[in-house]
């Protein structure tokens, strides 16, 4: 089995809580080496993911956001492009199975531990051949 490292994967973190949002992507950008944009609601990550080809491959999002939750934000990717990798975070345990029934590709409950984070991303991350 040979294992190889995506050096060119990008990620989005879209959470409408400054404090969360910068604690995930500064913890993505220097422990997981990877570009890291930041959205603080749903409405202006779909903008970014429908106006730039070169655009994130993978999607950190909170649930509980004003205006488009991180669940209507799950819906809209998948649709437009499937092939996107979506992480959905939230304190309420019962968005677990919405975010799967909408095509979640993983679920984080907050309160997270950074390693219950890296261990996501790195699922998606690392190529086994």
């Amino acid at each position: 089995m040979r294992i190889a490292i995506r050096s060119n994967v990008k990620i989005a973190v879209v959470d409408d809580d400054k404090l969360t949002r910068d604690l995930v992507v500064n913890a993505l950008m220097y422990c997981v080496n990877r570009d890291v944009l930041s959205f603080e609601n749903g409405f202006s990550a779909l903008a970014y993911l429908d106006t730039d080809k070169d655009s994130p491959d993978i999607i950190v999002s909170d649930v509980d956001m004003p205006e488009m939750n991180g669940l209507a934000l799950l819906e809209s990717i998948k649709k437009k492009w499937p092939s996107k990798i979506c992480v959905i975070m939230s304190e309420d345990p019962a968005s677990e199975k919405s975010a799967s029934d909408l095509g979640a590709d993983a679920f984080l409950a907050k309160p997270f531990k950074i390693t219950d984070l890296f261990n996501i991303v790195q699922k998606y991350i690392v190529d086994t051949e």
